[in-house]
């Protein structure tokens, strides 16, 4: 009887008012992603390093020109020439002094060579006496509008000629993919060795150099996510409500895949900056007297025993930017597809 009396509590439910009570707010895909995102601190700190790397990189146009880092005067060359870095006579290597090959104390570079009490370089001078701080921060900007404007070509190309080859299908995708593989397997040091001899070694040539070749990989990683997408159910809504192969492409199929091309985008960048250097230290860089990071590292790399500051400096630059990206990209690619990060 006591069983019988007995009264059941109600276990893991409050009222239907708790019940209906929404915990969180919903979150559209991109604030998800912001906040998986926000959970990688590299990823964080890489992102707001190239947020300021760029703002900094586009005020600096304001300061130092490209004529200020080139130019030099040719009757003191041999009073600033090889500098070491230098802020103040008691800081550890930004004393402005260096130890000379055969000797075993290091020398005042500064007042050895006559310079004035007041002059001082912040990163050294290069063998010409310009300064190594203004040719690597034009350097870095020379470096990053060859591999944005590169990458923004790959984009534009590679997505528009993937979203076509993957949602038409049949004959016109297998013809297109062919066309992929055939451009594919030109080496680019051929296509820039071409266009060197019609265009000169110069910035246009390089990123056009970049941008032939770079556009495929981006095309085919596009192609396929839109084979995938072009049978989901949305995508036969938007069929059957009459709406053009087009207008479902780029208003439909787009969007769903922004996440993975972005991605890619943040791995094209330090692939192109790369190459550019390569480039660069096979004298089919940029023209000199113009600085890149690749062409910085390519003209000292002669003074690597006696002035090691002038290829450490600019090398530092370059892996620190790459490794940004690279950084950054896999913080995106974790934040679009969390099931990448499980596996």
């Amino acid at each position: 009887m006591a069983d019988k009396n007995r009264t059941f509590k109600l276990v893991g439910a409050g009222s239907s008012s708790t019940q209906e009570k929404i915990e969180k707010p919903a979150l559209s895909f991109m604030q998800d992603a912001w906040r998986r995102l926000k959970k990688n601190k590299l990823a964080v700190v890489s992102l707001y390093l190239l947020a300021l790397l760029l703002t900094f990189s586009l005020a600096s146009n304001l300061f130092v020109t490209q004529k200020d880092a080139n130019g030099f005067d040719s009757k003191k060359v041999t009073t600033y020439r090889n500098l070491p870095p230098k802020l103040s006579s008691n800081l550890p290597f930004w004393n402005g002094s260096i130890k000379y090959a055969g000797n075993t104390e290091s020398t005042d570079a500064y007042k050895s060579q006559n310079v004035p009490e007041k002059v001082k370089y912040a990163l050294g001078t290069d063998s010409l006496g310009r300064s190594v701080a203004k040719r690597i921060i034009v350097g870095i900007r020379i470096s990053l509008l060859v591999a944005i404007a590169a990458t923004f070509i790959d984009l534009i190309i590679g997505v528009t000629y993937g979203l076509v080859s993957g949602f038409a299908g049949g004959r016109l995708d297998t013809l297109m993919q062919r066309i992929v593989e055939v451009i594919s397997s030109i080496p680019n040091l051929v296509i820039v060795t071409m266009l060197g001899l019609v265009l000169g070694n110069g910035i246009t040539a390089i990123i056009i150099s970049i941008a032939f070749t770079g556009w495929t990989s981006m095309s085919r990683q596009v192609r396929n996510l839109t084979l995938s997408y072009r049978e989901r159910e949305f995508v036969l809504a938007a069929r059957s409500l009459g709406e053009s192969p087009i207008k479902i492409a780029f208003k439909h199929i787009l969007p769903n895949i922004s996440g993975i091309i972005i991605v890619q985008i943040m791995m094209t960048i330090p692939s192109a900056i790369m190459y550019e250097a390569v480039l660069s230290a096979i004298n089919l860089g940029v023209k000199p007297p113009t600085a890149s990071l690749g062409s910085l590292i390519s003209d000292a790399q002669e003074n690597l025993q006696y002035y090691p500051y002038q290829v450490i400096l600019p090398a530092l630059a370059l892996v620190m930017i790459s490794l940004a990206f690279i950084l950054l990209g896999d913080g995106l690619r974790d934040a679009f597809d969390p099931k990448s990060s499980d596996e």
